[in-house]
């Protein structure tokens, strides 16, 4: 167990407090991320093969790239939070995802979009155990957990919904251009 964490402390937060809110928020907009970003370049693939002249090979790669290094290196994440801490891994994770997120959005080469869909999925995989075992952790067994937990749950729909629409609304899903994905 990490050092100065609330389970070690006996303290759990109260989903009802301003703190027990933020934390929620802050674990829902990781997995808010994870989900969206699996969904908003199905959308977007049509234009990105015509502006970035990508074959319809290498356009299966930059849907399922991102998937497939997800599911392939989830594991690793759960088990690398175990090991060096769950909030040093969300971050960890959230700094991979976001970098090749910018870096997949800003590119003009199908190689690096690819390569950046890649990256995406594996810093998905370390944020997405370790912002399922801190909200887990971080809330009061009982009515406050399943609350957390179902809003958590809940995010994925929306997320993929969410995903759909931004990803015709963006700039390369209509002409193409700089996308988040």
């Amino acid at each position: 167990m990490q050092e100065g964490s609330r389970q070690e402390s006996g303290r759990r937060l109260v989903l009802r407090s301003r703190l027990g809110v933020a934390v929620l928020v802050l674990l829902c907009a990781v997995q808010f991320l994870d989900i969206v970003d699996s969904a908003i370049v199905n959308v977007a693939l049509p234009s990105i093969q015509h502006s970035l002249q990508v074959t319809q090979q290498n356009l299966q790669w930059v849907a399922s790239g991102y998937i497939l290094t997800y599911g392939g290196f989830l594991l690793l994440g759960g088990r690398l939070g175990d090991l060096i801490g769950r909030r040093r891994m969300l971050f960890a994770g959230l700094v991979v995802f976001a970098s090749s997120s910018l870096t997949a959005g800003l590119t003009d080469d199908a190689g690096l979009l690819i390569a950046a869909r890649l990256v995406q999925g594996v810093g998905a995989a370390f944020m997405a155990p370790a912002a399922l075992s801190e909200l887990t952790t971080s809330f009061r067994e009982g009515k406050d957990r399943a609350t957390a937990l179902g809003v958590w749950g809940g995010i994925s729909g929306v997320a993929a919904a969410a995903g759909v629409f931004l990803g015709e609304s963006s700039p390369r899903g209509r002409a193409g251009g700089g996308c988040s994905s």
